[in-house]
């Protein structure tokens, strides 16, 4: 059985642009969660650091995470990034060690 891809999206926000970049965020949620691929979709902010999230993501495989990339929401979301990101996406992608 393949396993999950699962990864942690960084982003962080340029100054002023935090409450932008949380909402663009936030929009992504809910659709992405009904997508047939997904598995887990949550967002964090780092409490030290506002301006700072994280996105949990888990999809089935590649082509789940690739489909979720080619949604309609999803590049809205690319096309703003530019003028929200204070540095580009960092994508973190996870090996499960436990259960």
């Amino acid at each position: 059985m393949q396993k999950p891809l699962v990864s942690i999206a960084v982003l962080k926000a340029r100054p002023g642009q935090q409450q932008a970049l949380k909402q663009g965020l936030l929009a992504l949620v809910e659709p992405t969660r009904t997508e047939p691929g997904n598995l887990d979709y949550v967002l964090f902010e780092l409490r030290d650091e506002p301006g700072t999230f994280y996105m949990r993501e888990a999809f089935k495989n590649q082509a789940a995470l690739d489909a979720h990339f080619a949604t309609p929401y999803f590049k809205a979301f690319a096309a703003a990034a530019n003028g929200l990101l204070k540095e580009p996406l960092q994508l973190i992608f996870l090996e499960q060690v436990s259960d």
